[in-house]
């Protein structure tokens, strides 16, 4: 299996060491992006990448690199300690020039394990943020760890080791999980906006041309029949809303 480690931190300290521990329980193949040398600038806001296409980002040529590595990979792993109660401003700043994945989602047969440390409090918060972000790109199934203090006494050690075994089981296995009902909603509000009278132009193309706007959900990812219905439901209720 191959996985990507995004170090959303300036530094190799507490939360890479989680990381590190983390996964020493499994093998692979490990690639490690450290964000604070990738030199991203600043998002400008510019909305390019939404109504355009995120090929049309100023940055592209610097986030695109990126972006592949998690297309090829089959787990992600990303880190960020808590900085103001928050991910730090290089993971931020990330997440940003990926704002186009809550229109466009992709990652449907990923999964992915968040790590998250602080020396004070709100690394829970924080790591629902990561995983907030990652159910928007798509991604199947997300792993949560967040210590206060760096994740280094026994019993927290036991508990990395056994998240980060489930986790690389999960990847592993293949199987995808079946989506939650707030997935299915996400999913199909922008199905909807697709088939609008107006849409934005890069969501009409990706959609249309992925051929996800003919599918309930994601097709490698099965529903069972009352999520289907679901799903029909809720494409039928937005198209009106949008028309």
């Amino acid at each position: 299996m191959n996985y990507l480690i995004i170090n959303g931190s300036p530094r190799k300290k507490i939360t890479y060491s989680v990381i590190k521990q983390a996964i020493s329980n499994f093998d692979g193949n490990f690639e490690e992006i450290h964000l604070a040398k990738e030199k991203i600038p600043m998002c400008n806001g510019c909305y390019k990448c939404i109504m355009e296409g995120e090929e049309y980002c100023p940055h592209y040529d610097i986030i695109n690199p990126i972006m592949d590595k998690i297309r090829k990979c089959d787990g992600i792993i990303i880190g960020s300690p808590v900085y103001s109660m928050n991910v730090t401003a290089l993971l931020k700043n990330f997440f940003d020039h990926t704002a186009y994945l809550y229109h466009r989602p992709q990652f449907f047969t990923k999964k992915a394990l968040v790590v998250v440390t602080t020396a004070g409090a709100g690394q829970k918060k924080v790591a629902d943020y990561i995983d907030e972000n990652l159910k928007y790109w798509g991604v199947n199934n997300i792993y949560k760890l967040h210590f206060a203090c760096g994740g280094k006494d026994s019993l927290e050690k036991d508990k990395i080791n056994k998240t980060a075994k489930k986790f690389a089981r999960d990847v592993e296995s293949k199987k995808m999980h079946s989506p939650k009902f707030s997935n299915i909603i996400s999913y199909n509000v922008w199905r909807a906006m697709a088939c609008c009278d107006d849409p934005i132009p890069a969501d009409k193309k990706y959609w249309f041309d992925s051929q996800l706007v003919s599918h309930e959900f994601a097709p490698e990812v099965k529903l069972n029949i009352f999520k289907k219905l679901f799903s029909k439901f809720v494409f039928f209720f937005f198209r009106k809303v949008f028309k």
